[in-house]
């Protein structure tokens, strides 16, 4: 039986999941082991882990004060180790955000291909040295298991030409200036997901909503990416926690013009805007949905028209919908925003029905609704994790 070790981690977290797979050939195979995360590393630092079931674990390695990544690292596989129920690990498969113009399926990380990615860090500074971070510390802790990455930007690249090229000079193209959109290990999840719930592989037009401290929305026609919201990087697109999503290039050139640094514009698009920037109080949308203050309720309005926006642009491409899903974070949980989006799109033919939103419903469409609405709980770590088996 394979043990695998899915790995996701950012500035100061990091997430982690143990399957168990007999076979490769079916994702609904591999059995989640445990799964938890360490948070606040750099300060003060605390790990939480789950078994299968979702109950957290009471006995649990101690963390004294802060950890930094490399001491969460040998904290979690000492614990691994330790535990009679797992066996030595088969591999591990990291969640990498950019895989860039060359990487467009998962691959075993090794030091040229490793290379190739921190070169990317410029694409996606807020992610792509978090996520290989970790890459050469296990590779001197274990450095008989095999490491792979798999990619956000993967399943976009099956995306027409036409939807991921900029009107730019052609040798900037060729380049790799593209549009090449992210989140598509969530959307490859949910695209399965939807299949077996539908029973069938054709399921039609889709628009999926990755609603969370990042958020895009993607348009899938059975299961294949047909246009995404984010582009080039992933700052594109709609309003997010921090991330100002889109905005017209001019806005750039007058901040130069006005004495602005590239690294103060950079903080500015990815860490001071969104949903905190508009509010002024927080990047929780938690937050915000409790808060009375006439900002919070600008900056929820301000996102939910972003998204019903691009949902039409989205639909558009696609001729049609034919299902609505929800997921991550905030479409997961936040009843309020799913039910301002489905009231945006009554024009698409969708009806909510109000007490299955509230209660997190599957389906969450009402019986006359001509589209399918849904709350699918995404599942990245499974996704990695079958397509590091697979590849291995």
């Amino acid at each position: 039986m394979r043990q695998l070790l899915v790995l996701n981690s950012g500035s100061s977290s990091l997430k982690f999941a143990l399957f168990q797979a007999e076979r490769e050939d079916r994702m609904e195979d591999f059995r989640l082991h445990y799964r938890g995360h360490f948070s606040a590393l750099g300060a003060q630092t605390r790990l939480q882990i789950d078994d299968a079931q979702g109950a957290s674990l009471e006995a649990l390695p101690s963390v004294n004060g802060s950890l930094n990544h490399q001491q969460a690292l040998g904290l979690l596989i000492d614990w691994l180790n330790a535990q009679p129920d797992v066996a030595k690990l088969s591999a591990i498969g990291h969640r990498v955000v950019h895989g860039g113009k060359d990487y467009q399926a998962p691959v075993r990380l090794e030091a040229h291909s490793l290379n190739a990615l921190l070169a990317l860090i410029p694409l996606a500074p807020l992610h792509q040295p978090h996520c290989l971070a970790p890459v050469e510390v296990l590779a001197q802790m274990l450095p008989e298991v095999p490491q792979v990455a798999c990619f956000d930007t993967s399943f976009h690249t099956q995306q027409p030409a036409v939807a991921r090229q900029f009107a730019l000079p052609q040798a900037l193209t060729d380049s790799g200036i593209l549009r090449y959109g992210f989140h598509g290990l969530s959307y490859e999840y949910i695209s399965q997901r939807l299949a077996r719930e539908l029973g069938r592989a054709d399921t039609g037009r889709v628009i999926v909503a990755h609603l969370g401290n990042g958020a895009s929305l993607c348009a899938l026609r059975d299961g294949r990416s047909v246009a995404s919201t984010m582009g080039f990087t992933a700052v594109d697109g709609l309003p997010m926690g921090t991330r100002c999503g889109n905005l017209d290039p001019g806005v750039i050139l007058h901040l130069l013009d006005n004495g602005w640094d590239s690294a103060q514009i950079s903080d500015l698009l990815y860490k001071r805007s969104g949903l905190l920037g508009v509010s002024g109080i927080s990047a929780d949308m938690r937050t915000l949905l409790a808060s009375d203050a006439p900002s919070a309720r600008e900056a929820i309005e301000l996102f939910v028209y972003q998204i019903v926006r691009a949902i039409g642009s989205l639909a558009a491409a696609l001729g049609g919908l034919d299902h609505l899903i929800f997921t991550a974070g905030i479409g997961e949980r936040a009843a309020p925003i799913r039910a301002a989006v489905c009231e945006g799109c009554d024009w698409l033919g969708v009806v909510m029905d109000e007490a299955a939103n509230h209660a997190h419903a599957l389906s969450i469409a009402a019986p006359h609704s001509a589209v399918g609405v849904w709350v699918i709980p995404t599942d990245e770590e499974r996704m990695i994790a079958w397509h590091t088996a697979r590849l291995l």
